[in-house]
C-alpha cells in the first residue's frame, strides 16, 4: 500500500531521516518505537506530507505523493491523522466535530453524516457526550473523539503520533482500548508509541528507529525478544550504558572511578551495587588484566537495565588467552567470584581485543 524510498529529511541543525526505505502492506498494524529525536513522527508527518521531504519519494498505491502535481487533499481522504493534541474545534459541539469533514469533504449530507456519526461516538463508547463541547471533556475523551472524527473520514489508512503521550496515566487505558479494538478491523495503521507492552499486544510490526532510519523491522516476538541489533537490545531492556577505554597502562585510574560513579548516581543505582562495581573494575582491570595478564588496551562496557535492576559487563582485552582464569586460587579471583556471577569467556582471533569477559554483577538484597 505504501512504499517509500531513500526518504530524507533535514532542518537547519539537524537531519532526523536520512535513508528511509520500507514497504507498508495492506493490514499492517506498525508501531514505531526508538529514543526522542530519532525521526519517529518525523516519518508519519512526510507520509501524510505535513512536512516536505528533502528527498525521497513516497508511493500510495500508484500514486506518489512526493510528485509535484499530486493532490495531496484527495490523498488525505484516505488518510486519516490523530495527533498528540487532539486538535478539536472549541467553538463546536463533539458531533459537529466529526460531521465537518464528511460534510464538506466528502459531500455527504448533514443526516448521513450525523447518523454515522453517532455510530462511531458508540464505537468509541462516548454517544452522551454528542452534545457537550470539547472544554467539557477529559483528556481522553477527547483523544477518542479525535479518532472517531478520524474514523469519520472512512480513511484506509491511519496514522497516530503518540496518541496517549499528552494524557494524564488514569486516562491512558481508555484510549489504548479504542485503538486496540480498532487494530482488529483490518486497517493499515501507523503508531508511534512510547508504550511497549501496548505495541507488542497490537501490533504485527515494529520499526525501531535510530541512526536516521528503519534500524530494525520485525515482529513484536523478534524485537521484543530476540532483537538482532545492538541498539535495539538496549532500548527494548532499558539498558543504560556505559563504555571506558584504556589505551595503556598509565591511564587515570580516579578519572575511570569517578566516571562510574556519576554514572552509577545517574540512573539512580543503589550504593551497595556501585560498591560492587567499583570494587569488580579495579580488582579485574587493575589486578588481574593490567598487572598478571599484561593487557596493555582495554574496553569496559556496563549495561544497567531499568526493567531488572542489575548491571552486566563485556570486559575486552588484548593480549594471549589467559592461562587458567578464572580457575586460579589468587586473591583477585576469589573477590572477583564474590562480585561476579554468569561468568563466560571468549576469543575472537585476528581481533586486537581478541580477549572478551561477559558476567553479570551480584547484586543482592541488602
Amino acid at each position: 500500500m505504501i512504499r517509500i524510498e531513500h526518504l530524507k529529511k533535514e532542518y537547519p541543525n539537524i537531519t532526523p531521516l536520512k535513508d528511509v526505505n520500507t514497504e507498508i502492506r495492506d493490514g499492517d498494524v506498525i508501531s514505531v518505537i526508538g529514543p526522542s529525536g530519532t525521526g519517529k513522527s518525523t516519518l508519519l508527518r512526510c507520509i501524510n506530507q505535513l512536512e516536505k521531504p528533502t528527498s525521497g519519494r513516497i508511493w500510495m498505491d500508484d500514486i506518489e505523493l512526493t510528485a509535484p502535481d499530486c493532490d495531496i487533499v484527495k490523498v488525505r481522504r484516505k488518510m486519516g491523522m490523530v495527533f498528540q493534541s487532539f486538535n478539536l474545534f472549541g467553538h463546536k459541539t463533539v458531533i459537529e466535530n466529526i460531521m465537518m469533514a464528511p460534510v464538506d469533504l466528502l459531500g455527504r449530507s448533514k443526516q448521513e453524516a450525523y447518523d454515522e456519526g453517532m455510530r462511531l461516538l458508540r464505537t468509541v463508547g462516548l454517544a452522551q457526550k454528542a452534545f457537550n463541547y470539547p472544554d467539557e471533556l477529559s483528556g481522553g475523551q477527547k483523544q477518542r473523539i479525535a479518532i472517531a472524527r478520524t474514523l469519520a473520514m472512512d480513511p484506509d489508512i491511519i496514522l497516530l503520533d503518540e496518541p496517549t503521550s499528552a494524557l494524564d496515566p488514569t486516562m491512558v487505558g481508555e484510549v489504548q482500548a479504542v485503538i486496540r479494538d480498532l487494530a482488529g478491523t483490518g486497517k493499515t495503521m501507523m503508531i508511534v508509541t512510547h508504550e511497549m507492552s501496548f505495541a507488542r499486544a497490537i501490533c504485527n510490526r515494529i520499526f525501531y528507529m535510530d541512526e536516521g532510519g528503519i534500524y530494525e523491522d520485525g515482529t513484536p516476538e523478534q524485537i521484543f525478544d530476540d532483537p538482532r541489533r545492538e541498539k535495539t537490545r538496549r532500548f527494548v531492556r532499558r539498558l543504560k550504558v556505559l563504555e571506558l577505554n584504556i589505551q595503556n597502562r598509565d591511564y587515570d585510574f580516579l578519572e575511570m572511578a569517578e566516571l562510574i560513579s556519576q554514572y552509577c548516581r545517574r540512573n539512580q543505582i543503589t550504593s551497595k551495587l556501585e560498591n560492587r562495581v567499583q570494587l569488580t573494575f579495579e580488582e579485574l582491570v587493575e589486578q588481574l588484566l593490567l598487572r598478571k595478564l599484561g593487557a596493555t588496551r582495554i574496553q569496559v562496557i556496563m549495561e544497567y537495565s531499568e526493567k531488572e535492576h542489575d548491571i552486566s559487563m563485556v570486559v575486552r582485552f588484548n593480549g594471549p588467552k589467559p592461562d587458567g582464569y578464572p580457575d586460579k586460587d589468587e586473591l583477585s579471583i576469589m573477590l572477583l567470584k564474590s562480585t561476579m556471577e554468569a561468568l563466560e569467556y571468549s576469543r575472537e582471533e585476528n581481533q586486537e581485543l581478541a580477549n572478551q569477559l561477559t558476567f553479570r554483577i551480584k547484586n543482592e538484597k541488602a
